[in-house]
């Protein structure tokens, strides 16, 4: 910069460098003080004075600045100057603003607190889901993150209250997991949904509670002007709520908006129905059958062959029963099947799909489709009297066996009928690909699912111990938690076949991961002895005993959390002891508020915790 172009940049003696407006300022900063030097006086930017003409640069011991006066700054450094000035000066005269309103306190929540040991142990759970993964092996240490829920579901179960303290906690982890939100929700209560209407980021607790609360409070003004107005969120948890509570209530509400809806919302709320479904939705689904929706008159279709009694399941036992009959004319009763040649008009109303999959052939399709919604009621009455297990021991004729079989396991699962789901499973000795049903695991686990717990938990025992567990991981997740003795002792001594076999733990890991959580924790003593590192015999995976060794530690490891879990939820035999003199409104106590101990978090190669029920 020349010695002319710095003295033109430098404030004019005399003059204050904060009266120059705040636009000059960022435009000389924009474009550099070269360019747009600094103008400072007491005419400004857009003032109508005459501007005096810059004195050239003084030299030195002049009277413009004297021998012992500060020399004003210069260039970039005096718009610097300028702008701080500006700054103190539009700081100094802030006004304050009005204060926002206090938010309304918080509801009671009178259900007891925790026990402290339990409340450190949910910052813990809560403080490593936010640590960050490690990747790689899981080492020995239990998977906290996977415990979450198993924790959540004790303490509702115990009618305890979660912590103040926690609750963003609580509401951040279930926005971030939503398997995590049908506990989280009803734990924190009150003052979760208070405090989830101040964050926007928590407003999917609102949504999922809002209709809850107003059908308790039994406001039906209330109900019909959130189902008019809602988000469609808050209006299909509405409906839910409405039906678990009324059901013909609920019928009701759906009817009155039915044909302002769209039909992907037609279809949500439909399902919605699944709730409560009874004899007396029957004429508003046939109605349904109607719709301009393939999809919405599908699932009237499926909800109504749920209702034996309807007049579409009496139409497609009809064309059912015309389809299979029995066939006396040999040496024994054989099972004869003549498929349907079309799929007329009426058919296509009542929910069959006339297009079949590729690689399926139309009439097998259109077949399995009727008898899929046929009454299972009605194959007693066709076949003498005989009971599902004989019925489905017949044999049947010209190779129609697969698919009128495989029809019959999807009718047992949509009518929820535990005879024909048992007589489809057959014995669990025998192998999937020549059991009496579907050779197809995910249809078998959702025939086991029909069974009682016990049986469950029996039939499941028996297949791990006649086939492995290579086949088992789907049928392990239908059963009750926590594993029954006997379905529990099958898995772990599978688990033990295979490390003496010399395979790796990780072609195991979704049933170890299982196994972490839904095996009794008292078993954690007796697998003690599976946690030594044994002798590798020659022809095994170089480094499988050590594996092995680390994953029944993890197990057993997590067990032992488990149960220390739920030794911290209990009190006086089990039952949560309440507040002597509880003051909802009074500070929480936080206790040891430092910052629980994070643990390593490790990879994740485990099912969802879903998957154990």
């Amino acid at each position: 910069m020349s010695s002319a172009t710095a003295a033109s940049a430098a404030p004019e003696p005399g003059t204050s460098a904060a009266s120059v407006p705040w636009e000059e300022l960022v435009t000389s900063a924009l474009l550099g003080t070269d360019r747009r030097p600094l103008r400072t006086g007491t005419a400004g930017a857009g003032s109508s004075e005459p501007r005096p003409p810059a004195p050239g640069p003084p030299t030195p011991g002049s009277s413009a600045w004297g021998p012992s006066a500060p020399r004003p700054a210069e260039g970039p450094a005096a718009l610097l100057e300028a702008a701080a000035l500006h700054t103190v000066r539009r700081r100094a005269g802030l006004l304050p603003s009005v204060g926002a309103a206090l938010p309304v306190p918080a509801p009671p929540d009178l259900r007891p607190p925790l026990p402290e040991a339990a409340r450190r142990r949910l910052a813990h759970l809560l403080a490593d889901r936010s640590a960050p993964s490690g990747g790689g092996r899981r080492g020995a240490a239990p998977d906290l993150t996977e415990l979450i829920p198993q924790w959540l579901a004790l303490a509702g179960e115990r009618g305890f209250r979660a912590p103040a303290e926690l609750l963003p906690a609580l509401l951040d982890a279930a926005r971030a997991r939503t398997d995590l939100r049908p506990y989280v929700l009803p734990f924190a209560g009150p003052r979760g949904l208070w405090l989830a209407a101040l964050n926007p980021e928590w407003r999917f607790a609102l949504r999922a509670s809002t209709g809850a609360r107003l059908v308790a409070a039994d406001d039906p003004d209330a109900v019909r002007r959130l189902w008019e107005e809602g988000l469609f969120a808050e209006r299909v948890a509405l409906l839910g709520a409405v039906r678990a509570h009324e059901p013909s209530a609920g019928r009701a509400l759906l009817a009155g908006t039915w044909s302002a809806e769209r039909a992907e919302d037609r279809l949500m709320f439909l399902d919605a129905l699944r709730e409560g479904l009874g004899d007396a939705d029957e004429p508003f689904l046939e109605a349904a059958l109607s719709d301009r929706s393939r999809n919405v008159r599908s699932v009237a279709a499926e909800l109504l062959s749920a209702l034996p009694a309807s007049a579409l399941a009496r139409r497609m036992a009809s064309r059912a029963l015309t389809c299979v009959n029995a066939d006396r004319t040999g040496v024994g009763l054989t099972v004869a099947v003549e498929a349907p040649h079309e799929c007329d008009a009426d058919m296509q109303r009542d929910g069959v799909t006339p297009v079949p999959p590729s690689g399926r052939g139309e009439r097998s399709w259109w077949l399995g489709q009727l008898v899929e919604a046929a009454p299972l009621t009605v194959w007693r009455e066709r076949f003498g009297g005989r009971t599902a297990q004989e019925i489905v021991a017949l044999p049947v004729a010209d190779g129609w066996e697969a698919e009128l079989h495989a029809a019959w396991c999807r009718a047992a699962v949509r009518q929820r009928d535990p005879a024909w789901a048992r007589a489809l499973l057959g014995a669990p000795s025998i192998p999937p690909a020549s059991g009496p049903g579907t050779a197809s695991l995910s249809e078998r686990s959702q025939l086991l699912a029909i069974l009682p717990p016990a049986e469950r938990a029996d039939w499941a025992a028996g297949f791990v111990a006649a086939h492995g567990l290579s086949e088992a991981f789907q049928l392990l997740g239908v059963c009750a938690v926590p594993w029954a003795g006997p379905l529990g002792r099958s898995v772990v001594d599978a688990l033990d076949i295979a490390r003496d076999a010399g395979s790796y733990p990780w072609s195991f890991s979704g049933v170890m991961g299982l196994a972490e959580r839904c095996l009794d924790p008292a078993e954690a003593d007796r697998l003690e002895v599976l946690t030594t590192t044994q002798d590798e015999p020659e022809d095994a995976s170089p480094g499988a005993g050590g594996y092995w060794s680390e994953a029944f530690r993890r197990l057993v490891a997590t067990l032992r959390l488990r149960a220390a879990m739920d030794r911290e939820l209990t009190d006086d035999g089990g039952r949560p002891s309440p507040d002597p003199d509880p003051d909802p409104d009074a500070e929480p106590d936080h206790g040891d508020t430092t910052r629980p101990r994070q643990a390593p978090r490790h990879g994740n190669d485990l099912p969802a915790p879903g998957a154990c029920g």
